[in-house]
């Protein structure tokens, strides 16, 4: 499959809006959320949410080949994508991180950590727009689309709702509810379903003299086929689970079928000098 040279990337992708998508679960949870008990499990089990930013952010560093290439790209911040991309992670993670330390220890007063959470939601939303606009680049039409944000964006809806449900399902202290979750979790999965069978009808639209986008992922049917059935079975679980076994693998479902997508996306990279919309 095409775009697996670019695993450090669709690892990245995947994780760091994935744990933008749980933390803005989080956030709401605990807005409404006065057992102090729950409050300390939803803490602990944070650091989940983090650990999967953290190994995102360790990916992208690999990309990049050394890790003081993390630190030049933040030259242009303001003036690159790329550049603001990384300074609002880095923001991101350590607001993140430094309310979990604060948390963790119970010494984190109420109304600030609402505050802070928002704050820090906030830069995530922030951070995955910054995301999405990298690769909105006019060079390359097979990216430069609308279906790009949808993918990007229902990779934080789908990573972001499995992983929160996983985490706090378990409580066994929570006054809060998260029956809306399996059903905010089909809808993006058809949604999901509506974005893929549309762009592959819009990449026969895009070629070359030499080439037909599409045939840049040959086995883009058969691969976003068994994405959607990742996704369906996943959908399912949540659905029906009520143990913690069959939760995360509903969240590795939705994990595995989302670097698939993210692959597919990167293999249809394509120049407009190599292509041109019909």
């Amino acid at each position: 499959m095409n775009g697996l040279h670019e695993l450090p990337l669709v690892f990245f992708t995947v994780l760091a809006q994935s744990a933008v998508g749980a933390w803005l679960v989080f956030t709401f949870v605990l807005l409404g959320e006065k057992n102090e008990k729950s409050c300390a499990y939803i803490h602990k089990v944070m650091f989940v949410v983090l650990a999967c930013l953290g190994l995102g952010f360790i990916a992208s560093i690999m990309h990049l080949g050394m890790p003081a290439r993390a630190f030049n790209s933040l030259n242009r911040v303001g003036e690159s994508m790329m550049s603001n991309e990384i300074a609002a992670g880095a923001i991101f993670f350590a607001l993140a991180g430094f309310y979990w330390l604060i948390a963790i220890t119970g010494k984190m007063p109420s109304a600030l950590g609402n505050l802070w959470r928002i704050l820090t939601a906030l830069v995530g939303v922030v951070f995955m727009y910054v995301m999405n606009q990298v690769y909105h680049i006019a060079s390359v039409p097979t990216w430069n689309t609308p279906l790009t944000s949808w993918a990007f964006y229902l990779t934080v809806a789908l990573g972001g709702l499995a992983l929160a449900y996983a985490l706090l399902m378990p409580n066994k202290q929570r006054s809060y509810q998260l029956n809306f979750v399996p059903g905010l979790f089909a809808f993006a999965v058809l949604c999901a379903a509506v974005v893929c069978i549309y762009q592959g009808f819009h990449l026969q639209g895009i070629h070359s003299a030499i080439q037909n986008a599409a045939a840049l992922v040959p086995d883009y049917a058969v691969m976003t086929a068994v994405r959607l059935c990742l996704l369906a079975i996943a959908s399912f679980l949540f659905f029906r689970a009520k143990n913690a076994g069959l939760l995360w693998g509903g969240v590795i479902l939705t994990f595995v079928a989302e670097g698939i997508g993210r692959a597919l996306f990167y293999g249809l990279h394509m120049t407009y000098g190599m292509a041109i919309g019909s």
